[in-house]
């Protein structure tokens, strides 16, 4: 009994214990919830300005179709609001009992279907300049975002998760899209309604006019109070909306390791954490927006009722005709109706303009770092690399590869080796420029690779990485993107070289078969097959091969390592293996660890040395 209630004990501390955390945590979440909302609220105004500003000068391209649609838009206007003082002529001329003017009556009725004719034309062409504004920015959005992407640096997209950066360009660019056609569409008309509207109730009768100039500010306040909160609910939506595209694509990308580690129930309640979060800003956010409406409708339902009952009095007092008050109460409708769709647009705008602020954000990035004005074009590179005094670090503070030097000869096979995380993938990176050193310098044939164009310095590469990337397309165009005027002949060449020929004919098209970019027709050791494919077909005068035969069987390795080692002479290349009986035969191996070099040599006098090398040659081979 002693045991069980010790048991009891301490499973009753443990639950207090995790009940403890579960609330700490929950507490933490909430505060760093209410802070977000709070810098969002302090900084929204300043933020929707600096995204109009942003958003207006993208209008300048459109803008014959902004100025006929506002032309339309008024021609749609006035022909709108003039019907009401026909119908109230018309209706003047019904006096009583056998004193119709039929005629008249029918003059009008026949005037009426020439204007909403006018009308509905006037509206079809505004809403084609409208869509065509719309889509035409959203697209040029866009395709500035692909442009940003491609020229932002590696290190901002190593920071970032690929799906928020998919939720911007698509999902936010779209509620965008939204936004600016509910806009074009509904605020303008809106807004030169409620104008042409009280300049004509104006001409019928002052009094009345005042009385509705008197009620309108109740709706503008309504809106406004509306607008401030929906705002930050809109920005906290499109944020939560592209963690969860990114946990969704990332648990998809991984699903097999997933699987394999069990992780199903920890990926599911991750996700249901942040679609909780989504859950409660989008209902924070529809909330606030969905109340706009009924309550514009209610003010907007107070001023009619004071038209009419006005009216009805001046009307009594023969001060106003029966027409004159039926047009004036089709005005008050009509005056009050714009309310109801500007608040709606302006909601809708809040949403429009949050999600635009997260792609100008991307937008308004730093570029990869400038080329020199007088950057050269490497046409021929020798083959010859020097690194001085190389020092690099991915966080300011925490060093990676410090004092490395390096000098590489024409021809060389250099083999790049050492434990995880010694920086062997970095050098790649700082030898393709992907990133720039933070000192020292890297030369190319005796010049400095930051006064090279990028595009001339990395088409003297040709790179095989432990990574496969392919694109959607053929398998032709797959294997020619380094050389897209090649021959037939020449890519069948390639191919039977990187023996990858035999695997494609069997395919159902060949070389004409269609892949995706994650298509899993192809196994991992086809598509590695293909991307050495395409070096073989390029030829480039340095080579870069990162783990290139990790996803190979061992017969088809050793095959390809013949290919290698005869596109190889007189070629300079770098190999990074882990498999250190595939670098035997390079000119140099380069054992790295923390960053530095502790050794070099060739295999065999390493070997000798029976230092860090021999270690890890041996251990290979250990049994």
């Amino acid at each position: 009994m002693s045991d069980k209630s010790e048991n009891k004990e301490k499973k009753d501390k443990k639950d207090k214990k995790d009940k403890k955390d579960k609330k700490d945590k929950k507490d933490k979440v909430e505060k760093k919830e209410e802070k977000s909302v709070k810098t969002l609220k302090s900084g929204k105004n300043d933020k929707s300005s600096q995204v109009v500003k942003k958003l207006l000068p993208r209008l300048k391209n459109q803008r014959f179709f902004l100025i006929l649609s506002l032309l339309m838009a008024v021609i749609t206007v006035l022909t709108t609001l003039y019907v009401p003082v026909i119908i109230g002529h018309a209706i003047d001329l019904i006096i009583g009992q056998g004193q119709v003017d039929f005629d008249g009556v029918f003059a009008y009725l026949t005037k009426i279907g020439i204007i909403i004719a006018i009308t509905a034309l006037t509206q079809w062409i505004m809403n084609i300049c409208n869509n065509h504004i719309t889509y035409h920015v959203t697209r040029n959005i866009r395709n500035e975002a692909i442009e940003k992407i491609e020229s932002l640096p590696l290190s901002y997209i190593d920071k970032q998760s690929y799906g928020d950066i998919v939720s911007r360009v698509i999902a936010d660019v779209n509620q965008l899209s939204d936004g600016l056609l509910m806009g074009f569409t509904q605020f303008f008309t809106g807004v030169m309604t409620i104008v042409g509207t009280l300049c004509f109730m104006l001409r019928i009768n002052s009094l009345i006019t005042l009385v509705v100039v008197l009620l309108t500010p109740l709706s503008f306040l309504v809106a406004k109070f509306i607008a401030r909160k929906t705002f930050s609910m809109f920005r906290l939506q499109s944020s939560t909306r592209g963690d969860e595209t990114a946990l969704v694509e990332e648990m998809i990308d991984g699903a097999s390791v997933v699987h394999a580690y069990s992780y199903e129930e920890r990926a599911i309640e991750r996700f249901d954490e942040v679609n909780e979060k989504l859950g409660k800003y989008s209902l924070n956010a529809t909330f606030y927006s969905s109340i706009t409406n009924p309550a514009t409708r209610f003010i907007n339902s107070l001023v009619y009722a004071a038209v009419a009952v006005v009216g009805a009095i001046a009307a009594i007092q023969g001060r106003l005709t029966v027409g004159q008050l039926a047009s004036f109460l089709s005005y008050a409708n009509q005056y009050t109706k714009p309310f109801n769709e500007i608040s709606g647009v302006v909601t809708e705008l809040q949403n429009a303009l949050a999600c635009a602020s997260r792609v100008f954000d991307l937008l308004d990035e730093e570029n990869e770092l400038a080329e020199a004005e007088d950057a050269i074009d490497l046409a021929e590179p020798d083959g010859t690399l020097k690194l001085s005094q190389v020092e690099f670090s991915y966080v300011s503070g925490q060093h990676l590869i410090e004092n490395f030097n390096l000098d590489v000869k024409k021809g060389q096979k250099i083999a790049i080796v050492g434990p995880t995380g010694c920086g062997k993938t970095t050098l790649i990176n700082l030898l393709m420029r992907f990133y720039d050193v933070k000192d020292g310098s890297i030369s190319v044939s005796g010049i400095d690779v930051r006064n090279l164009t990028r595009r001339s310095l990395r088409a003297g590469y040709g790179m095989v990485l432990q990574d496969t990337w392919l694109k959607a397309g053929t398998i032709r165009d797959n294997i020619t993107m380094g050389k897209p005027d090649a021959s037939d002949e020449e890519v069948i060449a390639a191919a039977k070289a990187a023996h990858a020929h035999g695997f494609i004919t069997r395919l159902k098209n060949g070389y004409d078969t269609v892949i995706a970019e994650d298509d899993d027709t192809l196994s991992a050791g086809q598509r590695q097959l293909l991307c050495i494919t395409r070096i073989m077909l390029v030829k480039p005068k340095m080579l870069i091969l990162d783990e290139a035969t990790s996803s190979i069987d061992t017969r088809t390795e050793l095959k390809i390592q013949e290919a290698f080692n005869t596109l190889m002479e007189g070629r300079t290349s770098f190999i990074v293996a882990h498999r250190l009986s595939t670098i035997e035969n390079a000119d140099i191996i380069l054992v790295m660890k923390d960053g530095s070099v502790i050794e070099t040599g060739n295999h065999q006098d390493l070997l000798e040395k029976k230092g860090f090398y021999y270690n890890l040659y041996n251990s290979q081979f250990a049994v």
